[in-house]
């Protein structure tokens, strides 16, 4: 399991920088066939080499171990649309996990003494990153484990997205698009659907544009056909920590 994540983390880092594995291996001064078993986490992983490709990456080697071997979990963020069961499982993970929940959309309104509506209607979208950014670095510093529910737009921005990938396990939870909608509003939140007909298309579009970086999660679990907790019990299995 290390060296799988090892290696997840080193493939999600290798393509966050726009670079083919042929180039990563040019700038680390590797074999592109040790960099292939590195990403797959195959084999015996030499420390210098492996050393070497971090540096090609500007990765410093404690980002890539955090949360892994003696030290344990640090922190397991949740990513992916809303309504996909982020703030429901997160607090069951939490409670299964005995660690922290934390909201970051709460942690941001917080900060800005405002709700989200407000943050974007008053300073736009590059104001709401600004705190957003802000209360994420604050959240990873702290030291004690938990489980972070983001929004769903984290992984829109780049250096947000890539600090999260670099210092905690990340969680991407699917759900089909019907699945999305339903949750929200059973929540009694009518939006998604108010003066917007085709707000399933236009999701589903969202949705598609914003996979591939999803995709860049360790862990993709599907909520629909898992269930809370079914769910919870297979992000406890992947961490290799007692559930039910």
């Amino acid at each position: 399991m290390l060296l799988h994540t090892l290696g997840r983390r080193l493939r999600a880092r290798r393509l966050g920088l726009g670079l083919t594995q042929q180039d990563l291996a040019a700038h680390a001064d590797v074999s592109p066939r040790f960099l292939v078993q590195l990403e797959k986490g195959e084999g015996n992983i030499s420390v210098q080499r492996l050393a070497s490709v971090c540096a090609a990456l500007q990765l410093p080697l404690d980002e890539l171990f955090a949360g892994l071997g003696a030290g344990g979990l640090s922190k397991v963020a949740l990513v992916g649309l809303r309504g996909a069961g982020k703030s429901t499982v997160g607090a069951a993970l939490a409670t299964q996990l005995d660690v922290a929940f934390v909201e970051i959309d709460d942690r941001v309104q917080d900060a800005a003494g405002m709700s989200l509506g407000e943050i974007f209607e008053l300073r736009g979208e590059s104001g709401y990153r600004e705190v957003e950014a802000q209360v994420l670095e604050a959240v990873l510093a702290d030291p004690e484990p938990a489980v972070l529910a983001t929004g769903g737009s984290i992984v829109t921005s780049d250096d947000s997205w890539r600090r999260l990938r670099d210092r905690a396990r990340t969680v991407w939870l699917q759900a089909l698009p019907a699945s999305h909608l339903t949750r929200v509003m059973a929540q009694g939140d009518l939006r998604p659907m108010r003066g917007r007909p085709h707000a399933r298309q236009e999701l589903e579009a969202i949705l598609a544009a914003r996979a591939p970086l999803y995709g860049q999660a360790e862990l993709a679990v599907d909520t629909d056909a898992l269930g809370v907790a079914g769910t919870v019990d297979a992000v406890c299995d992947w961490l290799g920590a007692p559930n039910g």
